[in-house]
């Protein structure tokens, strides 16, 4: 396998493709970047600078139709995902999509089913199960370090979702637009959970919406809240009890605490700060089984970072960590880099999440006679 040509749609300055993106793919022998498209030929062209990029674009198409582009990565907001990708599918280009697959499940499902019919590989970029702790920890499961699991809880703060923003990404705050805290922070941290422990047997959920308006700030206006910032998801994974809490915000206390609790251990995945973003926070592993009073931090094997630099921290790292088993699974032929078949299922849980979510109407029993 030679080089794989990389092409971003969306790696303006300062986006998160510049974070995640392009760190990662400089950090890998595999990868090359060789095309970014922004919607402005003034950003395309200043990103191609500082990241030393051959060719730029203000038309994803071109970028798209590039010769030296193989894999095609879109990283915009949700509400273009599925424009953006068609095109990609329908031109045969591999495909990176960053999660959301798409705004709901009928676009999800579309594009799955295009990308079955283009016979073309394709990812998700639910980048969180290839974190070195969380592979660790479903491998300590696995092999027995809590015994039989008997429940799991996990509480975490998305950031973003406070009391003002700025216009640009005042859509994050519309329900319409595909990027609430449940289907961004929320369903990241529920692919890591079901990564490790397996999927839900069944689910119960609370969505609220705790702030109702947001100020944005570069023009002096508020607007009206109409996505549930407080998500509160309950269930079961083959037997074992299941709790989820995200807040759109973050807490002056922790922010992100997962435990995993067994007949014989427990497992606890943290992050400092005020980070509770699973897929992008810096993880610690603890654990303790047996005799342990309490749980001790637990040294991550060399082999979960033997692929990527350990230099290479921050959001970028897992982002990396899916690249580099992605170029494994194209050298080998294995398949263990979700694809859009595997956002389907995802977005079929956040359907079903929101649908667990809606209020029943209380039924008053039938006077006896």
């Amino acid at each position: 396998m030679g080089t794989i040509g990389v092409g971003i749609i969306g790696a303006g300055l300062g986006g998160w493709a510049a974070l995640g993106h392009v760190p990662a793919l400089g950090a890998l022998p595999d990868y090359e970047l060789r095309a970014i498209s922004t919607t402005r030929r003034e950003s395309a062209d200043a990103a191609a600078r500082e990241f030393g990029v051959p060719a730029s674009f203000d038309d994803h198409e071109a970028l798209i139709a590039h010769p030296d582009v193989d894999l095609v990565v879109v990283a915009v907001k949700v509400t273009h995902h599925h424009r953006l990708v068609s095109d990609a599918l329908r031109a045969g280009k591999a495909v990176y999509s960053e999660w959301p697959l798409g705004v709901g499940l009928e676009q999800a499902a579309d594009l799955a089913e295009r990308a079955r019919a283009a016979r073309v590989r394709t990812v998700i970029g639910l980048q969180a199960r290839f974190a070195p702790a969380v592979r660790h920890a479903r491998d300590l499961v696995a092999d027995g370090y809590v015994g039989k699991v008997l429940g799991t809880t996990l509480v975490g703060s998305g950031v973003a979702w406070v009391g003002e923003t700025d216009r640009a990404h005042a859509y994050i705050f519309d329900r319409t637009a595909g990027a609430s805290t449940l289907a961004v922070p929320a369903m990241h941290a529920l692919d890591a959970l079901n990564f490790v422990l397996g999927d839900f047997d069944e689910v119960s959920a609370g969505l609220v919406r705790g702030r109702t308006e947001v100020r944005i700030t570069d023009e002096g206006v508020t607007l009206p809240v109409t996505a549930p910032d407080q998500v509160s998801v309950t269930g079961t994974l083959h037997g074992a009890a299941a709790s989820v809490f995200y807040r759109g915000a973050y807490s002056r206390g922790d922010n992100l605490r997962w435990e995993i609790n067994g007949t014989d251990g427990d497992l606890v995945l943290t992050a400092p700060g005020i980070n509770g973003n699973l897929q992008v926070a810096d993880l610690r592993l603890e654990g303790g089984r047996g005799a342990d009073g309490t749980v001790a931090p637990i040294r991550i094997p060399d082999r979960y970072f033997a692929a990527v630099p350990r230099e290479l921290t921050g959001p970028a790292h897992n982002v990396a960590q899916l690249y580099a088993a992605l170029a494994a699974d194209l050298r080998t032929g294995t398949d263990t880099v979700p694809g859009f078949d595997h956002a389907l299922d995802r977005h079929r849980l956040l359907s079903a999440i929101e649908e667990a979510s809606r209020p029943r109407t209380a039924r008053t029993p039938a006077a006896r006679g």
